[in-house]
């Protein structure tokens, strides 16, 4: 890609790695004239689920007939994917266009001395995003924080309602070792007065952001308690009824796998109240479209590939691995092959853990970023976690190890990075 171009321009920002602060954001969304002032805005933060809940909730808004826009992170194979207004991706062109105006900003604070630090990869291409929403006319955006909550470029807007998913350990150096302290920093999305809708929560992270949403004066919503999402057959089954307060929905076919997806769809539907409940319409159609109808790829997505069947999930941390692994016991897959590649900061250990007892074999690989943990280190790790009984094979080209997998001739699962999964999933499809 030309140099000059813009979206080469925010990939090459990719070298800075990650900073969090507001400041920075704070003058290049005042430099831009507010941008991120011209819609209504929610905003998702959680540890895992924030994906699922941010398309489903936009999709309920836009089957409401609202002008949305959602911006999620990171993308599968194009950055296109981050910007969705009205259920489509961003063309390359107002991409490009939104993006020159980012750099054209960034260049004069830079000169004027206006910035402290030159600004990441993450805060423009969310400066992009708020540029593109204001100039398609959009209602309403969801957000998907990036990465913690309270100094993530996306806290950057007042949104009138917030939600918290799940809370669990992760990303300890950026966000703290414990559990209260990962919950003070996603609690930060919490504003004066909005209503902020958890899911199910460890205790500890309850009573912080309990305590928070006091100090804001926030209307804290328990989800669980407001919403049944209840199977209808088999445990596992995606085929359900949902009642809260507001409606009941029968014979809804949630469009996610797994039993994790009805806590995301909890989460989704008490969201969906709150916002009727202060004058956002959401009518019962449109609530049954967004659980029924959400496209989110890569979250236990099944394909078949030269005759085999292969499952593609988006797990990176151990919250996600159970999750992952509780899906397979209730498919009855046993005696995987997993394909495995991950990035240097996360927990191996106890994804592999998780994973083990399922799979047959694992082929560790380098995850196609320079952030990834080799695959010789990820074997050295994998193999302490899972055990004798698994077998270790290391193959460090992503595609090769897919064929390794292959020649296995048992399902195949991929999982450990979007990373990993976006270029393989196009090899997939």
């Amino acid at each position: 890609m030309n140099a000059d171009d813009p979206i080469a321009w925010l990939f090459a920002l990719e070298r800075l790695g990650m900073k969090f602060g507001l400041e920075n954001i704070s003058r290049l969304c005042e430099s831009l004239g507010h941008p991120e002032r011209s819609f209504r805005s929610l905003i998702v933060a959680g540890t895992n689920g924030k994906g699922s809940v941010t398309v489903m909730v936009e999709t309920a808004l836009r089957a409401a007939g609202h002008r949305t826009a959602r911006y999620t992170s990171p993308h599968l194979v194009r950055l296109e994917e981050r910007f969705v207004i009205d259920g489509r991706e961003v063309s390359t062109s107002a991409l490009r266009a939104a993006a020159d105006r980012v750099r054209a900003a960034v260049e004069s604070l830079r000169r004027a001395g206006d910035l402290a630090a030159p600004p990441t990869f993450f805060e423009c291409t969310t400066a992009t995003a708020f540029e593109l929403f204001r100039e398609a006319r959009v209602d309403i955006a969801v957000l998907e924080v990036g990465l913690g909550g309270r100094l993530d470029a996306t806290n950057v807007v007042t949104p009138v309602a917030a939600a918290i998913t799940t809370i669990d350990l992760e990303h300890q150096e950026q966000l703290g070792s414990t559990v209260e302290s990962i919950a003070r920093e996603k609690a930060g999305v919490i504003k004066a007065g909005i209503p902020v809708v958890c899911g199910a929560l460890p205790p500890e992270a309850w009573r912080v952001v309990a305590e928070v949403c006091l100090a804001q004066g926030a209307h804290l919503i328990r989800a669980h308690e407001r919403v049944r999402v209840a199977p209808l057959g088999a445990a596992a089954s995606r085929l359900v009824r949902i009642h809260s307060p507001r409606r009941t929905l029968d014979h809804v076919t949630l469009a996610l796998a797994g039993r994790h997806q009805r806590d995301n769809a909890t989460v989704a539907v008490a969201m969906l109240d709150e916002l009727d409940r202060i004058g956002i319409t959401v009518g019962d159609d449109a609530a049954r479209a967004g659980v029924a109808d959400a496209v989110w790829p890569a979250r236990l997505e099944r394909l078949t590939w030269r005759g085999v069947d292969v499952l593609l999930d988006a797990a990176h941390n151990p919250a996600g691995a159970r999750a992952l692994a509780a899906h397979l016991r209730d498919i009855g897959w046993t005696k995987v092959t997993l394909v495995f590649g991950t990035m240097r900061d996360k927990d191996v250990a106890g994804m592999a853990a998780a994973l083990a007892p399922a799979c047959a074999t694992i082929v560790c690989t380098t995850a196609p970023s320079p952030r990834a943990l080799s695959a010789a280190e990820l074997a050295a790790a994998a193999r302490e976690a899972a055990g004798p009984a698994v077998r270790i094979d290391i193959v460090a080209d992503p595609e090769a190890a897919l064929d390794r997998a292959h020649a296995a001739a048992a399902p195949i699962v991929v999982a450990g990075s979007i990373f990993l999964i976006g270029p393989l999933r196009a090899i997939l499809r």
